[in-house]
């Protein structure tokens, strides 16, 4: 088989010789064709020259070099389309995750059938605070995209190619890409892995980082389950609006017409008139929605084809 392994990395100095030193070890033993992609997200230290040094020596190591910083998710974009492998492997370059459990998810993925195996770090060593966030943000996920993986902060991930064809990753998206693929209709599986504290350099995560990964766990939702119809959605709160307006207006213009109550000085007949022009107003914009979702599929097929015979 043929592997590629994507790493990004910013201010990384302190691990990535020994990332690249640990990754050769293991696939020089492992056999077969392997290559080593380092994204340099902006890195402000000798991260990059030191990979450069590297990739100098051994045909195996490619870098690519953002001109600063883009984050994560596009360092696994990039890595992923510069990727000519057989089967992606993903890890974060601080040593964290451990290069020694990729052979064993490898054999998982190839014997059991599945597409993607993600690293379940169950006994981690991160700071209690970083823990206690993470299990949280892993329970809410969870609930929102109905996947069962437990950690899907793990950036330690391994996927046939074929499952990485036209995924769009944006934003904090690269969080999400199991629920995404489970989306498409590919075989998720886990499986435990280990975790070391940090011997180098501080963390990149942090409060900032956690707020844009929920706001987009709400795309990701609205993508998993309304994306090929979104007036299903925007249509649904539009009637919902719009039936509260009229009840409401119907109401007052009841209790008015029988002298039950006087309408001047309220604010309730502005209301109701307020519930039914926001509600027009989601109808509008499930309308263009759906225009946008019919362009986009027009390119894009709304289903994930695993196999075809006959043809």
């Amino acid at each position: 088989m043929n592997y590629s392994i994507v790493v990004p990395a910013r201010n990384e100095e302190g691990s990535v010789r020994a990332l690249y030193e640990a990754t050769k070890r293991i696939f020089d033993a492992m056999g077969g064709t392997w290559e080593l992609i380092v994204i340099d997200d902006g890195s402000t230290d000798s991260t990059y020259q030191i990979v450069s040094d590297i990739s100098d020596k051994d045909s195996h190591v490619k870098t690519i070099r953002f001109r600063r910083s883009f984050g994560q998710t596009a360092g696994w974009s990039a890595g992923f389309s510069a990727a000519t492998g057989d089967i992606v492997i993903v890890m974060d370059a601080d040593l964290q995750n451990d290069p020694e459990d990729i052979p064993a998810m490898i054999k998982k993925l190839v014997d059991e059938n599945y597409d993607v195996i993600s690293g379940w770090r169950k006994d981690r060593k991160d700071a209690s605070m970083l823990k206690i966030g993470s299990k949280i943000g892993n329970w809410v996920r969870r609930k929102v995209t109905g996947e069962k993986i437990h950690d899907q902060g793990c950036s330690l991930k391994v996927y046939r190619k074929e499952a990485l064809e036209d995924l769009e990753l944006y934003g904090e998206m690269h969080r999400y890409i199991t629920a995404l693929l489970l989306w498409k209709g590919f075989r998720i599986g886990e499986m435990e892995v280990r975790h070391h504290a940090r011997k180098h350099g501080i963390t990149n995560y942090t409060i900032r980082k956690k707020l844009k990964g929920f706001l987009d766990l709400l795309i990701v939702k609205f993508w998993i389950q309304y994306s090929a119809r979104p007036m299903h959605l925007f249509g649904a709160i539009g009637v919902i609006f719009i039936s509260a307006g009229f009840l409401l207006g119907s109401t007052l213009g009841t209790l008015w017409l029988f002298r039950i109550i006087g309408l001047a000085g309220r604010t309730t007949p502005l209301l109701a008139v307020l519930l039914v022009l926001l509600g027009f107003q989601f109808l509008l914009a499930g309308v263009l929605a759906d225009i946008v979702a019919h362009t986009y599929y027009a390119q894009k097929k709304p289903y994930s084809i695993r196999e075809t015979r006959g043809f």
